[in-house]
């Protein structure tokens, strides 16, 4: 029912929307635009208001008018805009005859109806011509003018500009009839943009005494030019006939009626005819090309009665206006009333359904209760089944941690066992060489780590049973804290750390329980060394807040930071950074958070610039519960930090590098690349990178294997061994690839990244061992396949980046081979490499130096001209490089035992 309700309401004001839309706008739109060619003239702007006046009688047209002010670009950009907007039809006056000829077509093809009016184009692509007969205005001027004159008379015709259709078919009219009459000379002036062309004028006036009339091509030139006559006092000697007979003050009817123009020849505007021509377009019907306008003479006979006949015009109009503005009112007024109506019946519609819904949602209520009654006692029976499953659930989870607790308590005592013994065998074997003792340490150091994980799930399981008691004690914060960090001065010094501790008081001291608060200086140091590069800064400053009465401790890193969108997120257990590439436990600030609270203080972070704990702990003993103190503190502090490696012993240098291989081991587990250093120090030659600077470091030592990590703190292994193979300098270089995964997906993409060896952790030392010689051993093999197919290089025979690299190098070594004074620095700056790269990338593909592969392939070519060319062997010396003939003739014998004269007499 109640959608049924809903219906009716959404129906109710569907319908008032509906209804209060106007009558009107059931019948199309039309849309008319119209480019005025000429401004401030009173013949257009009548044009233009007989336009508008015929649009108001129809409601559903709209009329947009452009003026192009006598410019032609100006029209056409007009033209181009009404195309755009899609107009139904479009009006044009043109102001020139071709130059929119292209746009008119454009219009055209477009499918809108284009209608020219008053003036013509110089083409047939339009729908319908507008306008009087300007051949006829001439003929009729013509005419008059031989009527008055009996046949003779001295003229001078102003005709309008040679690039408008009127100027020039008035006075071709004209012509037509004066010509018939020998006694009638005639004067030709051209006027330019409706301007009396004043100086000719005046000439004429002074050349010619006896001139009797004057033709112009509009009133307005018409009356200009009886303005010059006028200052000559020869306006009663002459009469003036215009053309337009436009109804006004200005007009020419008012002209002639004043005894100014002796007549004017009436060129109707066809504003009114222009837009019912266009409705009638609109509307389907087929129209004339060409729709002509009457035209007649206007002189002091009829000027009367054609200005009477105007006026009433013009009036008429008025009124019309003044009616259609009375009926739009009407229509609002009505609208509003209609609509108005139509609301009250639709408010009463939906007080009746309201009426009605309540009514029947009473009954339902009703009906629903007491479903709802037998539903709430089936949830109380479900509620009662959940609990019990919930505590048997509880108990069994209970028992699990139980278990998991227990487990990790017996952990501890094999760990104290492992660390006594290594601690014993430390001291016997301290004296047995570098090799043992780091071994040692070693395994002492992970041992420890293994430890402290232990002890911080067990505070984890502490804290979630909420066991953890406080032991609060009075102690200086300043001395408290200096005999924590002493313990991480030296990994600070190591790792070149600006490592600080400040104080605005020396002399505070708090309540805390320093077992707890040790454990939380541990952790948040612990990160800050974690993620803090070399040559870093960490800080823990200690400012006593005397207004608030407490004390903050700031520790601040220049390290890595957290995202601001996870800063809520930190202090959750096992949670882990998207930022942070190194293992972790996930719990440690999670009891950080949780031990401050036990002192009834807060802990709270920033990352900018680095990551900054604050932790706020209040002064005094006021704000902690009498039990919870103690007099002398219970210590069982843990002097290193679980991360930091004890001392290890120098390992010793090996005494010869020259011969040995080169490996690059790119790994950020700073133990594991120690123990793989150590391993295969004494066989190569050993690089390392913790991943930060790979690429850099390949790219500087060029080695002869790249052992490559997957999990790295910026570009993982698949980036770094992508990059190195599609290097021109690195790509020959063997790269073994070791992950802790061993998903197909990741062999895969390591093959595609182009990986030669992909090995899984832990590997084996031999695997590893007996994998960088089977890599070198291919190497050797390829090498000397390249040394002796170095003139046959054939797609398909070398790796495709080798390939291309030798093909590069041969071709920069064959284009210089004349140029004694090409060095290797040139070579290398040719291909883009430093000279250092360029041999050892030439060293490690073909096993000698960049010098006597440039050697071999100018003695290779001198071969080939002593065998062929005419030349002597002076020439083919200097021809392929060498500085003087007897440097070429003793490398020629030191390379194929014979000189270059032996060998020429041979051939």
């Amino acid at each position: 029912m109640s959608r049924r309700v809903c219906f009716m309401l959404l129906a109710s004001f569907l319908y008032i929307l509906n209804s209060c839309k106007s009558s009107d706008k059931d019948k199309k739109e039309v849309f008319i635009g119209f480019s005025q060619s000429i401004d401030h003239d009173i013949w257009r702007t009548s044009m233009d208001h007989a336009m508008e006046v015929e649009t108001s009688l129809h409601p559903e047209v709209s009329l947009k008018i452009y003026n192009a002010n006598r410019k032609s670009k100006k029209q056409i950009r007009d033209i181009e805009k009404f195309i755009e907007d899609k107009v139904d039809v479009i009006i044009v006056s043109p102001f020139e005859s071709d130059s929119i000829i292209p746009v008119i077509e454009k219009a055209n093809a477009k499918g809108i109806p284009v209608i020219i009016v008053d003036r013509k184009i110089n083409s047939s692509n339009y729908t319908a011509y507008l306008g009087a007969d300007n051949v006829e205005v001439g003929r009729i001027a013509g005419k008059h003018i031989v009527s008055l004159s009996k046949g003779h008379a001295n003229v001078i015709e102003i005709k309008g500009s040679y690039n408008t259709s009127p100027g020039l078919e008035r006075s071709l009219g004209f012509r037509q009839i004066v010509n018939q009459y020998p006694g009638i000379k005639v004067i030709t002036l051209e006027a330019q943009n409706d301007e009396l062309p004043k100086n000719e004028f005046v000439k004429a006036l002074e050349s010619y005494s006896d001139i009797n009339y004057v033709f112009a091509y509009n009133d307005v030139i018409a009356y200009q030019s009886w303005s010059v006559a006028k200052q000559k006092k020869l306006e009663n000697k002459i009469k003036f006939i215009g053309v337009d007979g436009i109804n006004g003050p200005n007009g020419g009817i008012q002209l002639v009626k004043d005894g100014v123009l002796e007549s004017t020849v009436l060129y109707p505007t066809g504003g009114s005819e222009a837009i019912k021509l266009a409705l009638r377009i609109v509307g389907k019907e087929i129209v004339p090309k060409n729709n002509k306008l009457n035209t007649l003479l206007i002189d002091s006979l009829n000027a009367d009665i054609m200005s009477n006949q105007f006026d009433k015009i013009t009036i008429q109009q008025s009124d019309i206006e003044q009616q259609q503005s009375i009926i739009k009112n009407q229509e609002k007024k009505y609208s509003t009333q209609s609509n108005l109506l139509k609301l009250l019946i639709s408010l009463f519609v939906i007080v009746l359904s309201l009426a009605i819904y309540s009514i029947y949602s009473g009954i339902t209520i009703r009906r629903k209760k007491k479903e709802l009654e037998e539903t709430n006692k089936k949830v109380v029976s479900q509620r009662n089944e959940i609990k019990k499953f919930s505590e048997e659930l509880k108990l069994s989870n209970e028992a699990r941690l139980n278990f998991f607790t227990g487990l990790s308590h017996e952990f501890k005592t094999p760990l104290t066992l492992i660390l006594s013994s290594i601690e014993s065998l430390g001291n016997e074997f301290k004296n047995k060489g570098a090799s043992v003792n780091k071994e040692i340490n070693l395994m002492y150091n992970n041992s420890r780590r293994l430890l402290r994980l232990i002890n911080q799930l067990l505070d984890y399981r502490k804290t979630e049973d909420q066991k953890f008691t406080l032991r609060a004690s009075k102690t200086n914060i300043l001395d408290f804290s200096k005999s924590i960090i002493s313990d991480f001065d030296r990994e600070a010094k190591k790792r070149n750390i600006d490592f600080s501790l400040t104080t605005n008081n020396p002399d505070l001291e708090i309540y805390i329980d320093r077992n707890l608060m040790d454990k939380v200086y541990f952790n948040l140091l612990s990160n800050a060394f974690k993620f803090t590069p070399e040559k870093g800064k960490i800080s823990i400053a200690i400012k006593e807040d005397k207004l608030n009465s407490a004390v903050k401790i700031y520790f601040k890193d220049s390290g890595i930071g957290i995202p601001e969108n996870e800063l809520k997120e930190v202090f959750k257990a096992f949670y882990q950074g998207s930022n942070n590439y190194r293992n972790s436990s996930g719990i440690g600030l999670h009891l950080s958070k949780s031990f401050v609270e036990l002192h009834k203080g807060k802990i709270e972070i920033n990352s900018k610039n680095g990551a900054e704990f604050i932790i706020t702990l209040q002064l005094g003993k006021e704000h902690l519960d009498e039990k919870d103190i103690i007099k002398e503190p219970i210590l069982d502090f843990v002097h290193e930090p679980d991360y930091l490696d004890a001392e290890f012993i120098q390992s010793v240098e090996p005494k010869n590098t020259e011969d040995k291989y080169s490996i690059l081991y790119i790994e950020d587990n700073k133990e594991l690349l120690d123990f793989v250093s150590h391993k295969f120090s004494a066989e190569y030659t050993f690089f390392a990178s913790d991943g930060t600077n790979a690429i850099e470091k390949a790219l500087e030592l060029i080695p002869d294997i790249i052992i490559c990590d997957l999990n790295l703190p910026e570009k993982n292994g698949f980036q770094i061994c992508e990059i190195l193979k599609k290097d021109l300098r690195t790509s020959h270089i063997p790269i073994i690839m070791l992950t802790a995964s061993d998903a197909q997906e990741s062999y895969l993409k390591a093959l595609e990244s182009g990986a030669d060896i992909f090995l899984t952790k832990p590997f084996n030392l031999k695997v590893l061992a007996q994998s960088i010689k089977g890599l070198l051993f291919n190497r050797e093999k390829l090498r000397f396949y390249y040394t002796n197919n170095i003139l046959n290089i054939e797609d398909g025979d070398f790796g495709v980046s080798e390939q291309d690299f030798l093909r590069k190098l041969n071709d920069l070594i064959e284009k210089n081979l004349g140029n004694s004074a090409y060095t290797v620095e040139d070579l290398a700056r040719s291909l883009t490499i430093s000279r250092i790269q360029l041999y050892r990338k030439v060293k490690a593909i073909l096993g000698i130096s960049v010098s006597d592969h440039v050697n071999n392939r100018r003695l290779d070519k001198s071969k080939e001209l002593l065998k062929k060319a005419d030349l002597n062997i002076s020439e083919i010396a200097y021809a392929v490089g060498f500085s003087s003939p007897n440097y070429f003739s003793t490398s020629f014998k030191n390379k194929f035992g014979v000189t270059p004269k032996e060998y020429k007499s041979k051939k």
